[in-house]
């Protein structure tokens, strides 16, 4: 076996990786740029190499760095993880030029399977049937609209080496078409250093399903299950499942020993995944691409069969044979994988950079798996996927899966920039989540006008209000122990309390109980057992006969409480305080509706008006480009313009005044 392998990825996978390579007792080394000198990967890894500036384009993506890096430190095989280097051809051809093995496909492969022209035109000859589209190189926006045309909208552009969402735009007319094509073609262009793009017909109602394929290159080639992939947003994965909860037996093995046909034309060898989209009404499949490398939702799959696919790809990376069959491929049990993102939910998803000031993952266990790349006080750096980490659950069936994952997230405590846990806890409790009823359009479905707080999961406020009375009689209790008290005059906890939330006023009577507190809510007994200890940062209780556990954040003399995604104020109050509050004034926060603010930190790409100049509803503003992605502002109104407050090339701040509108 290897005894040393680099990885030439970084966050989460390159973790991932070198946690097997350890289990393996291969030792790993690690390349980082300038932003990721401090990353997690680079101290777990035996070594670490330096490659180059912040920029992907000037580091993981410079072929001739990694091949130095593992010359230098002697390493006889490189994972490529995914993303960055993992489906170019050219590096596993440069590895194998200077005898280093490649954890993954060979050239052939790569090329053929990777680009997503190239094995479109493949599948075709070889009889499998794909979704109608051009599959031409497509030279300027013009020609764009002219082929989106004779397909018929909707269609899709995308980038041929694209992926991670990256590099793709829906169009439903000529406009959105043109925009597309540019759009797509600079992201595929910054991202992936190709900007061919191709079109194709997009298919309303699909389901996204795809088939995990195991080949040694050697005969073997074994299809693992499938998994669900249709919760998305902007065309990236949210949460992955496995097995689907739509297909039957026969559908699955259709699907399978097709992906397997494919992955034999190639003489694939390695891990691979086959994707298909699946008509919802009629369960009709279609080929769409194969991922010549690991993919993210890769646990669930592991989850499910009891294999470690990194090493698999290891061994046979090395010359093994698998050592297993199609009939021993088992699948048992359900899993769930919910990506944790760094960008706030409430303002339209838009990436969060920062520091992790709080970070404290739920405890794994064997219904639940961690996979993160970062730690606490490390940062989440503008240059790359704001990823923080990725949520597995496993449970005997469905139900049991989702309920882990629900608990799970209540637990995930992230603090210092903004995440999308509230978001993935709405999805997760939507009913038509829980039936499995699930089309790539489910988000755009559940949620027409974008997340907002209405959204969120409703819960009864009275285990909140419980929660949070029990948690102020027990900081009063400890209070109260103050020394120097004069004998006979000692103070006492008050029983009586007035909790505000949500504006409103709940009367409240606490005493202590055993394991606890028995607390009276507006009339309602409710029985707290907790063993909270003041300044944790979580409050995992026993209320009445459930199990919760709720964020806690002290904000001065209130409680800020996270449970199920919903965040709530929650101010306790003695009631003679309660009633001087009720007095008191509400300050209304400043009008900035004449201003364009950048709603993200990032870099303004270009500014496309100038002072003076009259602008119509729907007219493009700025360019603000942030994570590798464009996000184009448009006016909201008819305006014009009083004042620029920024230029081209600037850094912007989250709510940093760009332009403002004349009132």
């Amino acid at each position: 076996m290897f005894t040393k392998i680099l990885i030439a990825n970084r966050g989460e996978i390159a973790c991932r990786v070198i946690k097997t390579a350890r289990k393996m007792g291969i030792k790993t080394v690690a390349v980082y740029s300038d932003a990721d000198k401090d990353a997690l990967h680079v101290s777990m890894a035996d070594e670490a190499v330096h490659i180059g500036p912040a920029a992907s384009a000037q580091s993981y993506l410079v072929i001739d760095k990694i091949v130095e890096a593992c010359k230098k430190t002697g390493a006889q095989a490189v994972h490529p993880g995914y993303g960055f280097l993992s489906e170019k051809r050219e590096f596993q051809e440069a590895l194998g030029k200077a005898g280093i093995a490649f954890i993954g496909p060979d050239a052939h492969a790569i090329f053929a399977m990777g680009d997503k022209i190239e094995s479109k035109k493949l599948a075709r000859e070889a009889g499998v049937n794909t979704v109608p589209g051009y599959l031409g190189v497509i030279k300027d926006a013009d020609e764009a609209v002219k082929i989106a045309r004779e397909i018929g909208y909707p269609v899709m552009l995308k980038a041929s080496a694209g992926g991670g969402g990256k590099g793709m735009r829906l169009a439903w007319n000529d406009a959105e078409a043109h925009e597309g094509f540019t759009s797509a073609t600079n992201e595929a262009k910054t991202s992936f250093g190709d900007d061919r793009v191709f079109v194709e017909k997009f298919i309303e109602q699909p389901r996204h399903i795809e088939i995990q394929v195991l080949a040694d290159g050697q005969g073997t080639v074994l299809y693992l299950g499938e998994r669900e992939c249709s919760i998305q947003r902007r065309h990236q994965k949210v949460i992955e499942e496995a097995p689907s909860p739509f297909l039957t037996p026969e559908t699955r093995k259709a699907m399978g020993e097709q992906a397997c046909a494919l992955a034999r034309i190639v003489n694939y060898k390695s891990a691979g995944t086959v994707e298909f989209i699946v008509g919802g009404a009629t369960g009709e499949f279609y080929f769409l691409e194969m991922n010549t490398r690991l993919q993210v939702e890769h646990p669930v799959t592991e989850m499910i069969t009891g294999l470690d696919l990194v090493e698999q790809m290891i061994r046979v990376a090395y010359g093994e044979k698998l050592k297993i069959t199609q009939d021993d491929v088992k699948l048992q049990g359900w899993s769930m994988e919910a990506r944790v993102y760094a960008e706030d939910p409430f303002r339209n998803f838009l990436p969060s950079t920062g520091r992790l000031t709080r970070y404290q993952p739920p405890a794994e266990s064997q219904h639940v798996r961690v996979d993160t790349g970062v730690y606490e006080g490390g940062e989440i750096s503008m240059f790359y996927d704001p990823m923080i980490a990725k949520l597995i659950t496993y449970g005997p069936t469905r139900e049991t899966a989702i309920a882990h994952m629900r608990q799970a997230l209540d637990e995930y405590h992230i603090r210092g920039l903004s995440h999308n846990i509230p978001f993935l806890a709405s999805l997760f409790s939507k009913e038509r989540f829980v039936k499995g009823n699930l089309t790539t359009n489910f988000i755009a479905e559940e949620y027409p006008n974008g997340f907002t707080s209405s959204d969120l999961p409703s819960d009864d406020p009275t285990t909140l209000i419980a929660v949070a009375a029990a948690m102020k009689r027990r900081i009063v209790e400890r209070n109260i122990q103050i020394s120097g008290q004069f004998p006979g005059h000692e103070m006492k906890a008050p029983t009586e309390w007035t909790v505000l939330i949500g504006g409103t006023y709940h009367e409240v009577d606490v005493h202590p109980a055993p394991g606890g507190y028995a607390v009276v809510v507006e009339g309602e007994a409710v029985e707290v057992k907790t063993d909270w200890q003041i300044g944790d940062p979580l409050i995992r209780a026993k209320v009445d006969d459930r199990m919760v556990c709720v964020q806690v954040d002290r904000t001065g003399v209130s409680f800020r409480l996270s449970h199920s995604g919903v965040q709530a104020e929650v101010w306790v109050l003695t009631r003679p305080t309660a009633k001087l509050h009720k007095l008191m004034p509400f300050k209304a926060p400043p009008d900035m509706s004449k201003y364009l603010l950048s709603p993200m930190p990032g870099l303004l790409a270009k500014l496309l008006v100038e002072e003076g100049q009259e602008v119509k509803a729907g007219e493009p503003l700025a360019v603000v480009e942030a994570m590798k992605m464009e996000n184009i502002l448009k006016a909201e109104r008819d305006a014009k313009i009083a004042k620029v407050h920024a230029k081209s090339g600037d850094s912007l701040a989250v709510d940093q005044k760009i332009i403002e509108f004349a009132s």
